[in-house]
């Protein structure tokens, strides 16, 4: 297996160097030197840079090595969690983000606060989303990147996170939002050209398609006994049986479709690209972008990973602790080493470069989308909770310093997942978020679709729910869940449902705690809730927000496009405009072209219709 050569670490220096260039751009042309530069591009942005910024954050180095490795242990059933986000989206363009818009917000915490009022949900669900940063999606991309550059350069793992954090937080920290979206769209050409060339040279090795549905159930690693080295017979199902599979058919359905409506609608890293286009069409448009760029990691990643069984089976198919412990140092499995072999076996010197590159862009344009959206989040709902009279540069400097907090953080958990890091990076990741996401899906699927939900309701049902969650995610962690010949201590009543079937669980459970605790409570008048919630979307009447006198006055934030209605003075974006008592009047939003919305419309609907084919077709 060949190493970096020379040519490959010229070709990664050079993205490298581009990326810190495109900072310094955007801290030239003051895009990081205001609230609204800052954390929302001036809400300037096109459709195209929309989508790929959506893409790109979604597509971390987690999605590289989770993706292709899952699929070496267990078949295409993994690029269904690709593929619902294609539906999803389209709830979040068509949907979910009218309503932010028109409610004027910068941050989802801030739309939960402004609908039922009060600090503590606002505040609560601004600390959850941190803590659920550092412990899945930046821990996840970290340890894969420095996997990668592991296999790659034979860097050593704290080495190596080093020192992709410390460009990562260089950009990041300088041109804010407006340089991480415009990196995004050259991060997603090479993420895609890049995985295009590696996907064929995979495939090719194992002659195409029909190759891999011939030779990937025979793909067993040397002295292979058990069941457990075995390939999945359904391996090319994606629609499994409902009780004795790996991924259920009706959690791959409705658990997966719950914990997808919480990342696309209701998470700040989503959300906060979509809150920086110029129109609602633009918005809509990167939706639909985003949707087919969708359709492939299925083919860029999981494929590959199961070519890679088939031609690296004594690694990444191996089943026993010694000689898993042998083949990539870890007892508990090599699957995540599916993507770093294909790489390194596969490639040409120059290509492999690309490959690099093309893990780093996806590693570095996650992070900081990560870093971003946590610096919105910590400036605008826990240090203006804290400290309300902080002006711009306070509130500012607070972002950057959280960048620099949430990297010592991240380092920090990285042992953490260390330890587990036989596990399937992708399954860690789906399994925590199916725990802790559901109860903030249904508060923000019922804040949005049922006007009766008050605040009361909203708060207990958020911790009831993560309650819930933590009596199967706590015995899980401490006792482990088990594997395939090693039986885990968890107890069967706690662990034994299956954690897509638990998130759909715990989604209707919560809702049942928010509907039960508001019906006791007096509900909100509909005077606070124009353009806050559906069925008054369109509402036309003036707006009081329910902590309106509590709101600072005048103090010069410049977050007037950031959406602070509220004694801001400003234009809030959507149409509302703050007047001194905290009462937001409605203004006509402005005008979309009818023969753009048409055609972003009729987009939508063949996004549908070849998400639907490609189920159908794969089920």
């Amino acid at each position: 297996m060949a190493g970096a050569e020379p040519l490959d670490l010229a070709l990664l220096g050079l993205y490298l160097l581009l990326l810190m260039g495109l900072g310094l751009w955007a801290l030239r042309r003051r895009g990081g030197r205001s609230l609204s530069g800052y954390f929302l591009a001036g809400r300037s942005m096109s459709w195209a840079p929309v989508g790929a910024s959506l893409f790109a954050s979604n597509i971390g180095s987690g999605h590289f090595v989770g993706l292709a490795g899952t699929g070496a242990a267990g078949g295409i059933a993994v690029g269904g969690f690709e593929w619902s986000g294609m539906f999803i989206v389209l709830l979040l363009g068509w949907v979910f983000v009218p309503i932010y818009l028109r409610a004027g917000v910068s941050t989802m915490p801030e739309y939960l606060g402004r609908r039922f009022g009060g600090g503590r949900i606002r505040l609560y669900l601004a600390l959850l989303s941190l803590g659920l940063y550092v412990c899945t999606k930046i821990s996840v991309d970290m340890y894969s990147g420095a996997l990668f550059i592991r296999e790659a350069l034979g860097w050593d793992l704290y080495g190596s996170v080093g020192a992709l954090l410390a460009v990562t937080a260089v950009y990041t920290v300088t041109g804010g939002l407006t340089a991480l979206m415009f990196a995004d769209v050259l991060q997603t050409l090479i993420i895609i050209a890049g995985a295009s060339v590696l996907a064929g040279y995979a495939l090719a090795a194992v002659g195409g398609y029909q190759g891999l549905l011939e030779r990937y159930p025979l793909a067993l690693p040397p002295n292979s006994t058990g069941p457990c080295g075995r390939p999945r017979p359904d391996a090319f199902h994606l629609l499994r049986h409902p009780s004795n599979s790996d991924l259920p058919w009706p959690g791959l359905v409705l658990g997966l479709g719950i914990i997808s409506a919480w990342y696309w609608c209701t998470d700040q890293v989503i959300v906060q690209r979509c809150l920086a286009g110029r129109s609602l069409t633009h918005v809509r448009a990167g939706c639909v972008l985003c949707g087919y760029l969708k359709v492939l990691p299925m083919f860029l990643m999981v494929l590959p990973g199961m070519a890679a069984r088939v031609l690296f089976p004594e690694v990444v198919g191996c089943a026993d602790p010694q000689g898993c412990s042998r083949a990539c140092g870890s007892a508990l499995g090599c699957s995540n080493v599916a993507y770093p072999r294909l790489v390194l076996s596969l490639l040409p010197p120059g290509l492999r470069g690309l490959m690099l590159a093309v893990v780093l862009a996806a590693l570095m344009s996650s992070l900081a989308s990560i870093f971003a959206s946590s610096a919105a989040l910590f400036s605008l709902d826990v240090v203006r909770r804290l400290r309300p009279r902080a002006g711009p540069r306070q509130l500012l400097l607070a972002g950057r310093l959280w960048v620099v907090a949430m990297v010592a953080l991240s380092l920090a958990w990285l042992p953490v997942l260390r330890a587990a890091r036989g596990a399937q990076l992708f399954e860690y990741l789906q399994a925590l978020s199916s725990y802790l996401a559901p109860p903030v899906a249904a508060v923000f699927c019922l804040a949005v679709f049922v006007p009766r939900v008050n605040e009361p309701g909203a708060f207990w049902g958020l911790l009831g729910g993560l309650g819930l969650g933590l009596t199967r995610l706590i015995p899980e962690f401490l006792l482990g869940s088990g594997s395939c010949g090693a039986p885990g201590r968890c107890p069967a009543l706690l662990c034994g449902l299956h954690y897509l079937h638990f998130a759909a669980l715990l989604f209707l459970l919560t809702a049942a705690i928010v509907l039960a605790v508001s019906c006791c409570h007096p509900p909100i008048p509909e005077v606070h809730l124009h353009r806050l919630v559906f069925s008054l979307r369109n509402s036309r009447e003036p707006r009081i927000d329910l902590d309106a006198p509590k709101e600072p006055q005048n103090l010069g934030l410049e977050l007037g496009d950031l959406g602070a209605e509220p004694g801001a003075g400003g234009v809030a974006s959507g149409g509302g405009v703050a007047s001194g008592g905290g009462v937001a009047s409605a203004e006509a939003p402005p005008p979309e072209d009818p023969k753009w919305s048409r055609l972003v419309d009729i987009n939508a609907l063949v996004l549908m219709g070849v998400a639907s084919f490609l189920w159908g077709y794969f089920a």
